[in-house]
C-alpha cells in the first residue's frame, strides 16, 4: 500500500491568498519527499473558490519539480475538454522531461456545467474530446509522423517534440467519479485509475474498483494496475482538535463545491446521468455520516491508522491513498505535522508487502 499527497485548493481568498497557499503548498511538497510519500498530485479547475488555486497543474507540478528530485508528479486530473491534443501532449512531455521522468499524467472529462460554458464546449461532446485527447497524446508522445482523425481534433502528420523522458511515455490514469463503465473501459485500454470516495457510496466504489481490474485482466494487461483514491486527512495527537479542523473545513469544502455545482439544479446533460443529484447531496452533507462511513480521515494517529485499515479491506492492499493534509484553511503547521505524525506513527503499519515481507525503502510509502 502506498500513499501520496494531493493539493485541491477550497479556498476563501479573503481567508488566504494565492501567493500564500502556492509557497506553503510547495513547502509541504518538499516535505512530503522528505517524508518518503510516494507523490504529489493536483487538480485543474476554473472560476470558483473550488479549485480555482489550481488552473494548471502543469505549472504547479514544475515548480515542485523544480523543488524535489525522487518524488512523483501526477496531473489529477487534465480536463481533456477543455484541451488540445498537440498543445497537451507537448507540455507534459516537456515537464516529465524537466522532472527526469517521474510524472504521471491523469485525465478527467470535467464535470461542472459553468466551466463547460466558460470554455464553450458542449458537455455532450465530453466523452468524446477525452479520448480523442488520450488517444491523441499517447501517439503523439510515442508516434512518428502522426495524423489524428477525430471527430472534433483533427491534426498531422505531425511529430511530437518534445519526447517524453519515460518510454514510450508516462503512466496514463482516468480519473472516474460514479461511473462502472469508464472505469472497465480504463482497465481495458490498460490505464490507470483515479476515484473520489466522497461522491460515490461505498458500495458503488467498490463496483467501480471490481469492473477495473475485471476489465484489466480480461484484456490481457501485464500487473493489476494502480489505483489511486483520494482522501482528505486531518491527523494530530489531540483528536479533538483534529475532529474539529475537519468539522469546520470540511463544511467549507461542501459549501463552496455546492456553489460549483449549482448549476446541475437545471442542467442536465445524456453523458452525465444522475450528476444533478451532487445539488441534493451538498446539501444534505452530514459530517459525523461522513467520517463514520470512511469518506474522510480524521483523528489521532491510531484513528486514522484503524480507517485506513478499513478502507484496505474494501478496496485492496494494492491501492494508493493520495491524501489531503492542508485542505481549506488548516494552518500551515498543522498540515506539517499531520504529515510528519503519518510518515512517522501511519504509514510503517502499512508498508509490508502481499506476503508479509519489508517492503524495500525505495518502494514503500
Amino acid at each position: 500500500m502506498k500513499f501520496g499527497v494531493n493539493f485541491f485548493p477550497v479556498i476563501d481568498p479573503a481567508k488566504k491568498s494565492a501567493s500564500t497557499y502556492y509557497d506553503e503548498s510547495l513547502r509541504l511538497v518538499e516535505l512530503a519527499e522528505a517524508l518518503d510519500f510516494e507523490h504529489v498530485q493536483t487538480v485543474e479547475h476554473y472560476g470558483s473558490p473550488y479549485g480555482g488555486y489550481s488552473p494548471d497543474p502543469v505549472v504547479f507540478l514544475t515548480a515542485a519539480a523544480a523543488r524535489t528530485s525522487r518524488i512523483r508528479l501526477v496531473t489529477g486530473a487534465v480536463i481533456a475538454s477543455f484541451a488540445h491534443p498537440v498543445q497537451t501532449a507537448a507540455r507534459l512531455a516537456l515537464l516529465d522531461n524537466l522532472s527526469h521522468g517521474r510524472l504521471d499524467v491523469g485525465f478527467g472529462r470535467g464535470f461542472l456545467p459553468d466551466e463547460f460554458e466558460l470554455f464553450g464546449v458542449p458537455m455532450e461532446e465530453s466523452r468524446t474530446r477525452f479520448t480523442e485527447v488520450v488517444d491523441a497524446c499517447t501517439a503523439l508522445w510515442s508516434g512518428e509522423e502522426v495524423r489524428f482523425e477525430g471527430e472534433v481534433h483533427r491534426f498531422g502528420p505531425v511529430t511530437g517534440f518534445p519526447r517524453p523522458h519515460q518510454h514510450p511515455h508516462p503512466p496514463v490514469f482516468v480519473a472516474s467519479a460514479t461511473s462502472a463503465e469508464s472505469c472497465a473501459l480504463a482497465g481495458a485500454r490498460g490505464h490507470h485509475l483515479q476515484v473520489v470516495p466522497s461522491v460515490t457510496s461505498r458500495e458503488q466504489l467498490i463496483g467501480m474498483t471490481t469492473a477495473y481490474r475485471a476489465a484489466r485482466s480480461a484484456a490481457g494487461h501485464e500487473g493489476p494496475g494502480r489505483i489511486q483514491i483520494k482522501y482528505t486527512c486531518y491527523l494530530g495527537e489531540d483528536r479533538e482538535v483534529a475532529l474539529a479542523d475537519a468539522r469546520t473545513n470540511e463544511r467549507n469544502y461542501v459549501e463552496m463545491m455546492a456553489g460549483a455545482v449549482a448549476s446541475w439544479a437545471e442542467a442536465r446533460s445524456e453523458q452525465y446521468p444522475g450528476y444533478e443529484k451532487f445539488v441534493e447531496k451538498a446539501r444534505a452533507y452530514d459530517f459525523d455520516k461522513a467520517l463514520a462511513d470512511h469518506k474522510v480521515l480524521a483523528g489521532t494517529p491510531a484513528d486514522v491508522r484503524a480507517q485506513i485499515e478499513t478502507i484496505r479491506g474494501w478496496y485492496g492492499a494494492d491501492i494508493c491513498l493520495s491524501l489531503q493534509f492542508n485542505p481549506g484553511h488548516v494552518p500551515y503547521e498543522r498540515a506539517e505535522r499531520a504529515m510528519e505524525l503519518f510518515a512517522a506513527e501511519v504509514a510503517p503499519a502499512f508498508t509490508e508487502s502481499h506476503d508479509g515481507a519489508p517492503v524495500p525503502a525505495a518502494v514503500a510509502a
